[in-house]
């Protein structure tokens, strides 16, 4: 903001204090202020003071040390490298100070009756004989406890707003801290800063290691390597989807973060096993280090699904031949080979996963199923990991879906209400798009299902697997446990599809007809062989080229999917030039700058985290209905007709959405999805990524870029292997031994 310059570059730093008489403004993030400073000992001077401090009120009293610069916009300021605030001392700055609002309890005028009475002693009387405050007119016992209490908050939060912003943490994120620790805050981080990593949003593993750097902590000290083994296994949860990592390759992952040597490592990971932290099993010739809670899931995973596999089916007696000609007949169609004994088998076990790629009659499989159960008086639940599954469930059936979150009924404080001990109702439980789900949530859900209850998994085995850790519906079916319905015939009303023709011819390795087709053609593919040709007409075929020509609201209907987050053709360069395209700033738009991004009333947002308080999960998308100032405020508009409303604070929860990587697209479908592919991506570029982009599109699907760099992705049909248990517990292999 200061674009100055010293009005002496040779002039020593000075020192000046005084009265913070105003605001004019504070960044919460980065805690950037400018203030007008009644400075002490030149009555009525107020001099503009820039510079960082996590918090400052009016009233209050400021040091600063720094320089006097004339800046060309603003004039003369006092740049301050250094500013500390501190409680007001006169008359005037306590009762600006109390009046402020920071005092719940006290406005303007009980900040006047209370300066009034106790001049400078004020803070001093609600410290230690905040009972007087009961002899000002119209404060009772009620008041003036919340006054002390507000008071004491204030005093702790400024403490630790200002330890934790000497150590690099935004006040943002201080805030989440200190309302997470609330006054042990800065005991509680002194004693293990890496606490931060687990109990914190936003915080990970590195910042925390940073603090704990600048408190002096050991690069060797027993919490550091403990922190950094456990950061190592679930990155390599979140990012690769790992259940576990064989031994040799959590040392050397852990060496590369901690910076020490292997035999520190290895011999705190011995400690942890031996503490149970972490558990030790074995598949094949591998030693893998699972953390508990991912191998309890699969362990429970596989107890209840032989559970179901072994037990026959409940229903009433039902002639699956003739039941099937009846439901033939009421909708005048017949069902393929392939689909006849898959509702066969529906109707006659008790677990059973269906599998197949688009366009092969998932859907009229649902259909004849609950149908046919239905009419004998079965009580079906249908559910998906996701609101847009759950709701294209619901529109292929017409039978009411929920996500499975809801279906278990998720608690504000984590975790869900359903389970063992309170099991669902119902006899069939049909969860779509089971490829989603990781081994956490699938434990849950199948942990929920009544003992009597009846199981039908449907989903796409080639597309890519959950984004959380494992892959459920590959090891299910690998198990050779479960029976399985393999979906291969393509029927006639999608065989027509571009969509559809490109997608399978994807999955099995060969490159996709490329060439223009017609009109009224589904798919297309516009070459362009530099990132920065496909990222503008990216751009041009988004908000001009689709809307013009078929009437596609570029924001509802148009969905970029990209494979990364980074680099000139990632979603965040992608948001940033579709963004200025789409919606740009405008003098009447309100807009928000926080961790990084600009959201501007309009924007289309995808949530990133499950917010169980808020009732909006990972994945969601939706747009920003308004942003408010007073108070700060973005109000989210999400699918479903669901609101939510986010503090600034809370904003590292949102991203733009105009572009979203194909992994956040799981589960959803689109009118149309525009692809980028450029050899730029060469590192992702995976068949069954290019497979499930191209999967999500309903209506019309167009890649932009490189041929080679499709023929590249088409070819890599073996992505990096899932490190996980399950199958094998699944086949009752013993991993102990």
């Amino acid at each position: 903001m200061a674009s100055g310059f010293p009005a002496d570059s040779n002039s020593p730093p000075t020192e000046i204090e005084g009265e913070v008489d105003s605001v004019v403004f504070h960044n919460d993030e980065n805690g950037y202020s400018v203030l007008r400073l009644a400075v002490k000992g030149r009555p009525g001077e107020v001099e503009t003071v820039v510079g960082n401090i996590p918090t400052v009120n009016e009233g209050e009293r400021l040091k600063a040390r720094g320089v006097w610069i004339d800046d060309r916009q603003y004039g003369r300021q006092f740049r301050a490298d250094h500013l500390q605030a501190e409680a007001p001392v006169t008359v005037e700055g306590i009762e600006r100070f109390l009046a402020s609002g920071l005092i719940e309890g006290v406005g303007k005028e009980y900040a006047r009756r209370i300066v009034e009475k106790f001049g400078t002693d004020v803070f001093d009387i609600i410290d230690h004989a905040s009972q007087r405050l009961e002899e000002i007119d119209g404060i009772g016992a009620k008041r003036r406890r919340r006054i002390k209490e507000s008071w004491k908050q204030q005093r702790a939060v400024r403490d630790i707003m200002v330890f934790l912003h000497s150590h690099g943490i935004s006040a943002a994120r201080a805030l989440r801290i200190f309302k997470t620790y609330g006054e042990d805050a800065i005991e509680t981080l002194r004693a293990n800063p890496y606490r931060l990593a687990e109990d914190i949003s936003g915080i990970g593993f590195h910042t925390a290691d940073e603090i704990a750097g600048k408190m002096g902590q050991s690069g060797e000290a027993p919490a550091r390597l403990r922190a950094g083994i456990d950061y190592v296994l679930k990155q390599a949860a979140s990012s690769g989807g790992h259940c576990a990592l064989p031994f040799s390759e959590l040392i050397a992952q852990a060496v590369e973060v901690l910076g020490v040597p292997e035999e520190a490592i290895e011999k705190t990971v011995s400690g942890m096993i031996a503490a149970e932290k972490l558990i030790e099993d074995r598949i094949g010739e591998a030693r893998l280090i699972f953390l508990p809670e991912f191998r309890a899931a699969e362990i429970a995973i596989a107890e209840r699904v032989r559970h179901f596999t072994q037990k026959p089916v409940s229903y009433p007696d039902i002639d699956a031949e003739k039941a099937i000609a009846w439901f033939e007949e009421k909708q005048s169609f017949q069902l393929g080979e392939e689909q006849r004994r898959a509702v066969s088998e529906a109707l006659t076990r008790r677990f059973l996963v269906i599998t197949g790629g688009p366009g092969v009659g998932k859907t009229t499989i649902f259909k004849a199923v609950l149908s046919i159960l239905v009419r004998k008086q079965v009580k079906p639940v249908l559910c998906a990991p996701t609101g847009r599954a759950a709701k294209r469930l619901s529109e292929s059936t017409g039978a009411q879906a929920v996500t499975i979150h809801r279906l278990l009924e998720f608690l504000p404080e984590g975790g869900f209400a359903r389970g063992r001990s309170r099991p669902l109702e119902g006899d069939l439980f049909v969860i779509d798009e089971a490829s989603m789900i990781d081994v956490l949530l699938m434990q849950r859900l199948l942990e929920a299902i009544p003992n009597d209850g009846h199981v039908l998994f449907v989903g796409d085995v080639d597309q890519l697997p959950s984004v959380g850790p494992g892959r459920v519906l590959g090891d299910l079916i690998d198990s050779g446990i479960v029976f399985v319905a393999r979906l291969t015939e393509i029927f006639r009303q999608s065989a027509a599809s571009r969509i559809i023709a490109a997608a399978h011819a994807v999955n099995q390795g060969q490159l996709p007809d490329l060439d223009t087709g017609g009109a009224e053609a589904d798919f297309f593919f516009l070459e362009r062989n530099d990132p920065e040709s496909v990222l503008q007409t990216v751009v041009d075929v988004v908000a001009r080229r689709l809307p013009a020509r078929y009437g596609f609201d570029p924001a509802r209907d148009i969905q970029v999917l990209t494979p990364m987050n980074r680099n000139s053709l990632g979603t965040e360069n992608l948001n940033a030039a579709l963004q200025a395209a789409l919606n740009p700033p405008e003098a009447w738009k309100f807009e928000i700058d926080r961790f990084g991004a600009t959201f501007r009333a309009g924007d289309k947002v995808i949530q990133t985290r499950n917010d169980y308080d808020k009732e909006v999960f990972n994945g969601d998308i939706g747009n920003i209905r308004e942003i408010t100032t007073d108070p700060a405020r973005v109000v989210v508009h999400f699918d479903g007709d669901r609101e939510a409303a986010y503090e600034p604070g809370e904003l590292d929860e949102l991203r733009l959405a105009y572009a979203i990587t194909i992994h956040k697209s799981q589960g959803s479908e689109f009118p149309v999805v525009v692809i980028p592919v450029s050899t730029q991506h060469f590192i992702m570029l995976q068949r069954n990524l290019l497979y499930t982009a191209i999967t999500r599109g309903k209506r019309l699907v167009v890649l932009i870029g490189d041929r080679k760099a499709i023929a590249m992705a088409v070819k890599k049909g073996e992505s990096q292997r899932r490190w996980t248990g399950l199958r094998e517990r699944l086949a009752g292999v013993d991993l102990d031994e």
